[in-house]
């Protein structure tokens, strides 16, 4: 069964979490954990309790669960310089180098790939990296016959006009802007924000990449938790779940509204695109690894016990008899506490609820 979120942002979910002897309880009161309050006394040295649970030597790891959204990334949208729509593509095509998402005049625009917008016409004489980088795209494309370099020569422009030939285009042998459609890699149109017989003036549409990921945005106070090139374990809606890996972590935090908490963005690449289904834009949950505490002594933590001038302690049992051992506290993950103290090893019983 699924659990609800608290609220729609990225918060943590209702979890024990520790540092070295403090206890942070989200959610739940001390005494529901066995630490004591609600009004009950403490245990009588020398009481047996009614249940005993073993200590155990472990590996504990801490975990913290957020809420994240999967879908294909942060939208861009695309204006036109002019004339007039005459074909869109659907929302949801995916869109390669070479090929197009709509047609001006009935002429496609043809992407090509790089980070810089085809700002300026390239002609005969023209020099510059956006030379090399259109060069790279018309090599890619399979058209050869000139080098790829920053100068624009007769040799391009002669592949330029076979370009333009096998798209029904005016063979010019230059390139203007608005006749190409310049973007980081293969992408999905999102939505079409134009229709077919608009003027082309403003936008025609909306595009992201091609490959899903995990958006979350993380309460500043748990950033530690997250770190470029760890491991991730993503759960879908229908309680599914997949691996990730973060491959991205904010550096500026976005303040909250009102009670809303400070955050950083985070964002996890999805290793197998397969298992997500037909899921866009959908809630997820992103379990993040903490820390991973190797042969240590854990009991239940409702086996700890308040002491009144502060920290914890369990009651060992043996031979029928029950004494209080102080404890330190470490690691808490899924029901569980590192503990350490004098006497205590692996095998010995402690006093439990029942």
């Amino acid at each position: 069964m699924r659990r609800t979120r608290a609220t729609p942002r990225a918060t943590t979910r209702a979890t024990v979490f520790a540092a070295t002897g403090v206890v942070v309880a989200a959610g739940a009161g001390l005494a529901t954990a066995g630490l004591g309050g609600g009004g009950e006394a403490p245990a009588a040295r020398g009481a047996l309790p009614p249940a005993t649970a073993p200590i155990e030597r472990t590996t504990l790891v801490e975990t913290r669960t957020v809420d994240g959204t999967l879908g294909y990334g942060t939208a861009r949208t695309v204006s036109g310089t002019g004339g007039t729509v005459t074909w869109l593509a659907r929302a949801g095509t995916a869109v390669a180098r070479g090929r197009w998402a709509y047609k001006i005049d009935n002429r496609p625009v043809p992407l090509l790939y790089g980070p810089l917008p085809l700002y300026r016409t390239l002609a005969g004489g023209t020099e510059g990296p956006d030379v090399r980088q259109f060069e790279r795209n018309l090599r890619a494309l399979g058209y050869t016959g000139f080098t790829v370099d920053e100068d624009y020569g007769a040799a391009t422009a002669a592949a330029v006009r076979r370009w333009q030939e096998d798209l029904g285009l005016p063979e010019t042998g230059k390139v203007a802007p608005g006749s190409v459609l310049v973007v980081p890699g293969e992408i999905r149109v999102a939505e079409r924000k134009a229709a077919v017989g608009d003027r082309a003036g403003g936008a025609i549409l909306t595009y992201t990449g091609t490959t899903r990921k995990v958006s979350v945005d993380l309460d500043v106070q748990y950033q530690r938790l997250a770190k470029e090139g760890a491991g991730v374990t993503i759960e879908l809606p229908d309680g599914a779940t997949t691996k990730g890996t973060i491959t991205g972590v904010g550096r500026v935090a976005k303040e909250g509204r009102g009670d809303e908490p400070t955050t950083v963005a985070v964002t996890v690449a999805v290793r197998g695109q397969g298992a997500l289904g037909t899921y866009d834009k959908a809630p997820v949950e992103v379990h993040l690894t903490a820390g991973r505490h190797a042969d240590v002594l854990a009991v239940p933590i409702a086996a700890l016990l308040a002491r009144p001038g502060g920290g914890y302690s369990v009651q060992v049992v043996e031979n029928g008899r029950a004494r209080t051992v102080p404890v330190e506290t470490g690691a808490f993950s899924e029901g569980r506490v590192e503990i350490s103290g004098a006497g205590l090893a692996e095998g010995m019983k402690v006093g439990v609820p029942a």
